[in-house]
């Protein structure tokens, strides 16, 4: 079974892209190349996510322009919050600048999130960046069944929205040191007694599916903390794709290991399985996208849309 989703792509394409500036890879390229890229191929294999692809080519035309445009407006952030203090006759205090990053499952998030990490590190070397994911934020799997919301994983409703929106306001306060919960895609659940530990970041780069969402059980969003956000885009039927090629890698990887959440999908035969995961994809994850994920694609300030193989093929920046 699958949705359609070509009539709701046309609308959204027409409807609430409309204040953005579109660029195409080469016109983006030629903004910033006073840089090289401090990576190398086999490099990026350790910073992408599993199964994502990226080239160093990629990094130098799309990545080394962002990491310039980012500095600016981070400078001009802190240029900010110096100015509203005098204004406000309040002692001036260093405040982190939160970046987030949108998007489906299987799109290439956190390929994106830990690669800006990396390359901030090295060109803002004075800066402390940090990253979190908002999946340390989902209800443990027991939580979840208890509220009957078990397959409804990944929607809205599954996060833990007051804790994710106290963690950020503790970090806009300036609180030193703070403690995340962690996610664990091989056993798909909450690690029990398992923190990361967030020391007062210049920098937060916060990535995951819900990062532009507008949740009706809150009054407080988690884009009204962010300064910059970032929705990564593609065709769902090229993600769905992707999503699949995925799973049939994790396949591989969980053939052995009885610990991990997938290895029960390879005690069958290889089609049963794929079959699985397409069901999972079309009562799941695309209901999730074209619910809730894609239409909040127009709350970014900046789009970055993928192609096949995963290559950007186009930047859109939000005029005002």
């Amino acid at each position: 079974m699958h949705f359609a989703t070509n009539g709701l792509r046309r609308t959204l394409m027409t409807n609430d892209l409309i204040n953005y500036d579109s660029f195409t890879k080469a016109e983006w390229r030629d903004f910033y190349q006073d840089a090289s890229v401090p990576l190398t191929q086999a490099s990026l294999k350790q910073i992408q996510a599993f199964n994502d692809q990226i080239s160093v080519q990629d990094v130098q035309d799309i990545y080394i322009p962002l990491i310039h445009f980012l500095g600016l407006e981070i400078n001009q952030f802190d240029h900010w919050q110096s100015v509203k203090a005098k204004f406000l006759r309040q002692k001036a205090r260093h405040v982190p600048y939160i970046i987030g990053i949108a998007g489906s499952v299987a799109v290439g998030k956190s390929t994106t999130a830990r690669l800006l990490k990396v390359l901030m590190n090295h060109f803002f070397g004075d800066q402390r960046v940090e990253l979190i994911t908002t999946d340390g934020f989902l209800y443990p799997t027991a939580e979840l069944k208890k509220r009957g919301i078990l397959d409804r994983k990944g929607f809205p409703e599954s996060y833990d929205m007051k804790a994710l929106i106290k963690f950020l306001n503790n970090v806009k306060s300036g609180k030193k040191v703070m403690e995340v919960p962690v996610y664990s895609h091989k056993v798909y659940d909450i690690v029990p007694d398992e923190v990361q530990e967030i020391v007062q970041p210049d920098v937060l780069i916060v990535e995951g599916i819900n990062t532009l969402q507008l949740p009706s059980t809150e009054q407080i969003y988690v884009s009204d903390f962010t300064d910059f956000s970032i929705y990564v885009d593609a065709e769902p039927d090229m993600i769905e794709t992707w999503y699949l090629e995925r799973f049939k890698a994790l396949l591989t990887l969980a053939a052995d290991d009885p610990d991990n959440y997938y290895h029960h999908y390879t005690e069958g035969d290889l089609d049963t399985a794929v079959a699985a995961a397409e069901h999972i994809w079309n009562t799941i994850d695309l209901p999730n996208l074209e619910e809730y994920i894609l239409p909040t694609r127009s709350r970014a300030d900046m789009i970055i849309h993928k192609g096949d193989a995963h290559m950007i093929d186009r930047v859109m920046l939000r005029k005002s």
